[in-house]
């Protein structure tokens, strides 16, 4: 019989995927003779199980009931005894972490009949009746379905009639009254009255956890998260412990250092007579570790030693829930926290230098698109500020958007391209969506451990928690400052994550250290160069030294290059000279266009090679010593004429004034002549190369006059010529031809060999299944994955991301955008199969991809997976390649594949 549930003295942190990461740490710490109070999980493959027929598998139940009967034992209690009552959590636990993403009850195993015998072994009453309407209240919205606020509006009516703030200053009578109307609550949404058999509540929670992985913010959340859906949670039934039994208790999440910097020392948020859903969802802002010292001097260094032995353990950032029970302190979870982009880089770093962890390990600890969130922009910090709130710098980052008040207002601005801030009292897990949809996150209540703190880091979203001089009116669409002051439902604020401040309207930002740093603009020993920018220079170098693939850029101009090589390029992988043709020399191709002469084509050409020698010889200048990869022209000539619609109507204006412009009218037929219904697939790469061979022709004696002139400078030019948009060999060997012949005649000419690879864009998926073809007469493929994933798909892309594939990954029928990451699955498996089958042909074929694709951190790892030589992407996003294909290197980081 498969074996459903594991008792917390069965497992370890290697059986995450089938115990779920809590459950599987849990057992971890059991194992490691920490304080963990007796329970057991119910496993992943249940609940995959569940899901799947609809019921729960056979032969879990009893499984439960020995491990039930197991915690009793060693709890000394027993569940429904009306005596001496256990009480149990139902906890989730998928085996990635999803915060706040999936349910949790606490409490179950109280009702009428065992209450009074808890508060007879306790000796509080008040506490007794605290715990029953809490589970009331909890059993009610996440088991039940109940809307939450139905609780909110009559605790919040309860405190205000009795004259206090907080829910631990209600007397035990007032108690025993709440828990009178949440009864009613349940009974009149339901019908039927609080379920009193334990065995009842403990069942439909187990299936509240189960069904809680497929609910709308779940799935959001996978999606975000590129979690597959096929996963399942575990469930953790654990001993209750409670906070919420006077002074002497409490309960807290701590790390064992700053998740938002990455300082040392242990930081965390703690409540005194409360239980651990507090603390999370905001609810009272919290104290700080510092205050847990002076407050129980005896429980303190008794969690900071067991928060030492956690992190020597897992050799990394630990997050902890804890909880202390009259003085003693039990531990209830531990992970691997979750951290800014900053902290990560730093803890990584940090975690080498104390000896726990090698730079490899290091290195695989952050990623690109860390990197990427700390090469943003910042607030310009000579810029006026005009500061309403100061909260707590709970994500770091600088935001700047319109006051949003719900996660739907801020899916509306999102939808019209109108950045937003969600502003909250507190934030909640139905909140996932707006939270997504906005570029910050700023919180009435709440400190670094809350919903809204977590959520945001995890994100890489800028968050400020725990604004508390704010006040919210949501009725009213308004938020009023400690001073005063009103700012409506779209008014523009800006909230700095890394200081926690608030500003009135729009401050201006300005580049980031890191940014600066990859410029040129900050070196080692100047005063800006700190430990942030210590670290990052640090690990990428590190990267660097490891990868087995090259970094090269795509630029255009001289300028571009350079900045590529700042940037630490180390080639260019794609220079598009169509770029070239903007600007004036846009007439240039329009006398091309309507040149009815060879002669008049080939003063056309004439003008042009001098003008293409400069581009060339700049890029090779500032590229001296690194491959420089020149693709021929290769949009459509109409892409350099007026628009169709607009000169048609000019020519017609000008008709019926009696003001023809016979140039325009000439144009205009050029233009139609021209005009195509798919252009994308029309006229253009190497198609216009044979039907105009002069254009192919200048290009490339421009790159070999180029090259000579650099020779004679000294230099040390290593151009290549890129041939784009081949479907077959037949096409692209008659521009071999004419290359070789060009260059042939220059050498002779100048006496210097010149010598360049000439190779072609595999960006058809007919190109990828001939490549062995292709392969013979080609001394290197790029994939342009831009257009690949367009042809494969049968996709165009500024149509699809504008009409329909917003809607796919909402409904999931994609898990991510093909044209940010690479499809594994249809494009990838024909960059594979090319790759293979040209290197059948020619085994060291170069291989290299020069679609935006180079310079995402997922494709990246995919790209070193089928064995390419380099990525080519943006100078701006050199940095992040660098350091993702040292990683990929590693060959510790698994490949994602989207649907």
């Amino acid at each position: 019989m498969t074996k459903y549930v594991y008792d917390f003295t069965e497992g370890d942190r290697s059986m995450a995927d089938l115990l779920g990461g809590k459950g599987a740490n849990l057992a971890e710490m059991t194992r490691l003779g920490l304080p963990v109070p007796p329970g057991f999980t119910i496993t992943t493959q249940a609940c995959r199980a569940y899901m799947a027929e609809g019921r729960e598998p056979p032969g879990m139940g009893p499984q439960v009931g020995t491990a039930l009967a197991a915690t009793e034992s060693r709890s000394r209690r027993r569940f429904g005894d009306p005596e001496n009552p256990l009480l149990v959590s139902v906890r989730s636990g998928a085996r990635f972490s999803m915060p706040g993403m999936m349910e949790t009850v606490l409490n179950i195993g109280l009702n009428d009949e065992t209450l009074p015998g808890l508060a007879k072994a306790t000796g509080d009453e008040r506490f007794a009746w605290d715990s029953y309407r809490r589970l009331i209240q909890m059993f009610g919205k996440t088991v039940l379905g109940i809307e939450g606020e139905k609780f909110e509006h009559i605790l919040d009516a309860s405190k205000k009639s009795a004259g206090v703030k907080t829910d631990a200053e209600l007397s035990t009578a007032q108690l025993q009254d709440l828990v009178t109307s949440f009864k009613g609550v349940v009974e009149e949404a339901t019908g039927e009255e609080f379920p009193q058999g334990v065995f009842a509540q403990l069942d439909l929670a187990i299936r509240a956890v189960f069904n809680s992985w497929n609910t709308e913010r779940a799935k959001i959340y996978r999606r975000q998260e590129r979690i597959p859906d096929d996963l399942g949670t575990a469930v953790n039934i654990c001993t209750m412990v409670f906070g919420n039994r006077g002074t002497e208790s409490g309960t807290g999440v701590a790390f064992t250092r700053d998740p938002a910097t990455g300082a040392t020392g242990a930081y965390g948020d703690w409540l005194p007579d409360a239980q651990g859903e507090d603390v999370v969802a905001g609810i009272r802002n919290t104290y700080s570790l510092n205050d847990l010292h002076d407050m129980m001097p005896k429980v303190h260094p008794e969690l900071m030693r067991t928060m030492d032995i956690l992190e020597a353990h897992y050799k990394d950032l630990c997050d902890i829930e804890f909880t202390i029970e009259n003085g003693t302190l039990w531990m209830l979870q531990t992970r691997v926290g979750k951290r800014t982009a900053a902290a990560a880089f730093r803890i990584a770093v940090q975690l080498v230098d104390e000896g726990l962890i090698t730079l490899d390990e290091a290195l695989e600890r952050v990623t690109g698109d860390q990197l990427s969130q700390l090469m943003f922009p910042r607030f310009d910090s000579t810029a006026e500020r005009d500061l309403i709130a100061k909260g707590i710098a709970a994500s770091p980052g600088a935001a700047v958007g319109v006051i949003a008040f719900t996660s739907a207002e801020a899916i509306e601005y999102s939808k019209a391209g109108t950045a937003c801030i969600l502003v909250r009292r507190e934030t909640n897990p139905d909140d996932l969506a707006g939270m997504i949809a906005s570029v910050g996150i700023l919180t009435v209540r709440g400190g670094k451990t809350s919903h809204a703190a977590v959520v945001a880091r995890g994100m890489g979203k800028t968050a400020v928690c725990g604004a508390d001089a704010l006040s919210l009116d949501l009725a009213a669409g308004l938020v009023t400052t400690g001073d005063g002051r009103k700012f409506n439902r779209g008014e523009v604020i800006s909230i700095d994550g890394t200081s926690g401040d608030v500003f009135a309207g729009e401050v201006p930002v300005s580049p980031s250290p890191i940014s600066r740093y990859f410029d040129g603009e900050i070196k080692k020993g100047d005063a800006e160069f700190d430990d942030l920018v210590a670290a990052v220079d640090r690990l990428v170098t590190h990267a660097d030294q490891v990868r087995k693939m090259s970094v090269m850029a795509n630029a255009d101009t001289g300028e571009d290059a350079a900045r590529a090589r700042r940037m630490g390029a180390c080639g260019i992988g794609l220079a598009r000279t169509e770029h070239m043709f903007l600007g004036e020399r846009r007439l240039l191709v329009e006398r091309l266009i309507l040149s009815e002469t060879e002669s008049e084509r080939e003063d056309v050409y004439a003008e042009l090679l001098p003008q293409q020698i400069v581009d060339f010889e700049s890029l090779l200048a500032e590229m001296d010593g690194f491959p420089v990869i020149i693709r021929l022209i290769d949009p459509p000539l109409h892409e350099f004429l007026p628009d169709r619609t607009e000169l048609a109507v000019k020519v017609a204006l000008a008709k019926e004034r009696g003001q023809i412009d016979q140039y325009d009218v000439e144009l205009l037929a050029a233009v139609e002549h021209h005009h195509e219904q798919n252009p994308m697939l029309g006229m253009r790469g190497v198609r216009l190369g044979l039907e105009l061979p002069g254009l192919f022709e200048t290009q490339i004696r421009a790159v070999g006059i180029a090259t000579l002139n650099r020779i004679k400078a000294g230099g040390n030019p290593k151009p290549e010529i890129m041939v784009p948009l081949v479907a077959t060999v037949a096409e692209f060997e008659p521009v071999r031809k004419l290359a070789e012949t060009i260059l042939a005649e220059l050498s002779a000419a100048n006496g210097v060999e010149l010598q360049m690879p000439i190779g072609t864009m595999i960006e058809l998926p007919r190109a990828a299944l001939t490549a062995h073809r292709i392969a013979r007469a080609a001394d290197f493929f790029s994939f342009g994955t831009n257009d690949l994933t367009q042809t494969t798909w049968g996709f165009s892309r500024d149509d699809v991301e504008s009409e329909f594939i917003g809607d796919y990954l909402e409904r999931g029928i994609l898990g991510t955008s093909p044209f940010e990451s690479i499809d594994v699955f249809g494009v990838g498996e024909l960059v594979r199969i090319a790759s293979e089958k040209g290197r059948s042909t020619k085994p060291d074929l170069s291989l290299g991809v020069c679609g935006e694709h180079g310079g995402d951190p997922a494709s990246i790892h995919f790209f070193a997976s089928v064995g390419l030589n380099y990525v080519s992407c943006s100078p701006f996003r050199v940095p992040i390649a660098r350091l993702e294909v040292g990683r990929a290197a590693l060959n510790n980081v698994t490949v994602s594949e989207s649907r």
